[in-house]
């Protein structure tokens, strides 16, 4: 089945959330890659998304605020950490666009544990810090378990001017209601729904980075090919579909 349009905001309603949470102060850094690199990391059912032949891999660092089941509201402690996770960009046999994490940094633990016994997702609990100093940010992490123990990121961006009207790229990098997991010998889609995101052209001022290639991916040799920054959006999760 041919891919679902892609969209600057969600396509497909969500009546009863299963999960709620906010992404803020969100760095997005992305590289092309051949789709034949990243075909064989994701789960049956799912092939690489591409656009105009090229897929792509993202480092994404950001504030995890308000976790909490169902409507909420947010856990108050275990709810609010650092993330960086490590995507790749799918799309199943029903037509449906999502990313699939290749690794999730977190920093608290409790979170890591049930993702990961729930829904299978590589979270991994590591040390994580935002710093801001006026428009620069900079994120740091090193991995504490399971591992590879003591991988490490640090980036910093400085955030530049609102973005009017995102470019197909960048709608293709952000725009993603949903993700594709392996869990108990199923593929799962879950689904999520948020605002259209507020983005901001972002300079990448440094980056020392280990999370892409212990991910199973290439590690970049050159400079990312989009650099973005968002203040954030409120995030429903639906119910997993299973998709074979």
């Amino acid at each position: 089945m041919d891919a679902e349009d892609i969209t600057a905001e969600a396509i497909r309603p969500l009546r009863r959330p299963v999960l709620v949470q906010r992404w803020q102060d969100l760095a997005f850094l992305h590289w092309a890659v051949d789709p034949e690199v990243v075909a064989p990391l994701l789960p049956p059912g799912t092939r690489p998304d591409v656009l105009a032949g090229q897929t792509y891999v993202g480092l994404i660092a950001f504030r995890m605020v308000g976790l909490g089941l169902l409507a909420g509201p947010g856990l108050p402690y275990l709810g609010t950490f650092c993330e960086t996770n490590v995507r790749v960009y799918s799309v199943d046999t029903a037509g449906r666009r999502a990313v699939v994490f290749r690794s999730l940094d977190a920093a608290r633990l409790m979170p890591v544990l049930v993702a990961r016994a729930s829904l299978r997702l590589p979270y991994l609990w590591s040390r994580m810090r935002l710093r801001r100093d006026g428009d620069l940010l900079t994120y740091t992490c090193r991995r504490r378990w399971p591992g590879p123990r003591g991988a490490t990121s640090e980036l910093s961006v400085r955030v530049g001017a609102a973005l009017a009207e995102p470019s197909p790229l960048e709608h293709f990098l952000t725009a993603r209601w949903g993700l594709h997991t392996r869990a108990h010998g199923r593929t799962l889609h879950l689904p999520n729904v948020h605002p259209r995101w507020p983005l901001h052209r972002a300079e990448l001022v440094h980056l020392d980075d280990q999370l892409v290639r212990a991910a199973g991916l290439p590690a970049p040799a050159s400079a990312p090919v989009s650099v973005l920054y968002s203040p954030g959006v409120p995030v429903r999760f639906g119910a997993p579909a299973v998709l074979r």
